[in-house]
């Protein structure tokens, strides 16, 4: 049976992204996002908002993009995948991670000096490229009926199909 492990996240830098470089040459860049909530307090009516923060880790060309473009405060669309580790501190206590190993990236809001022209939408995305072992073949029940014409498709003739929502 297959597992998934996936993260969406849209939030805010906390701060500029920290770029470092392995001794293979691979860029590496940290960076935290905040995601907030707002709920009704049942007892006194006010609205609490509640806020998350959450570590960020690109690698390779995405790495050297977040270095280039996102900046402190700018609001970010990122996929990835939960990473849990544990490290000990120095005064000898064990403490657990959780990190997010981004797959993708998209800017939000404004351009902000990053050139090209308004219209083409709110942000611009980035992905890592696939990796070398292929995907496993869609689902049976997401290939056109047999009693079709057979066509060139780009993927995306029959998405609205088969939405869960």
């Amino acid at each position: 049976m297959a597992s998934v492990n996936k993260v969406i996240l849209v939030g805010n830098c906390g701060r500029d992204p920290e770029i470092r470089y392995l001794p293979s040459g691979q860029a590496v860049a940290n960076v935290s996002v905040a995601t907030s909530s707002r709920r009704k307090d049942k007892n006194s009516g006010e609205m609490i908002e509640d806020t998350q923060w959450h570590r960020v880790t690109f690698y390779d060309r995405l790495a050297e993009i977040a270095g280039e473009y996102v900046k402190k405060g700018r609001p970010i669309y990122v996929e990835g995948r939960l990473k849990y580790g544990k490290y000990t501190d120095q005064s000898g206590v064990e403490k657990n991670t959780v990190d997010i190993v981004a797959t993708e990236l998209q800017l939000l809001g404004g351009r902000e000096g990053m050139g090209g022209n308004e219209e083409s939408g709110g942000g611009s995305g980035y992905s890592r490229p696939p990796a070398a072992a292929p995907r496993a073949p869609a689902p049976a029940a997401r290939q056109a009926p047999a009693a079709a014409p057979a066509r060139q498709s780009s993927g995306f003739d029959d998405m609205d199909d088969d939405i869960p929502f």
